[in-house]
């Protein structure tokens, strides 16, 4: 059975996002997209929804 995991970021950094990868990864999940949040106002994103999946027996 597949299974999910969505990790919120609430600071959106290059560094944030890759230690998230790594923490992720290192646990078996694997990496299956970002969303990002945007405000109307802003360029850069405001949050950002990481997906990470694994399989269970």
């Amino acid at each position: 059975m597949l299974k999910y995991k969505v990790v919120e970021l609430s600071t959106v950094s290059e560094d944030m996002i890759e230690e998230t990868l790594n923490e992720w990864s290192a646990k078996g999940w694997s990496f299956d997209g970002i969303h990002f949040a945007m405000r109307e106002s802003q360029k850069r994103p405001s949050m950002a929804f990481m997906l990470f999946t694994i399989e269970e027996i």
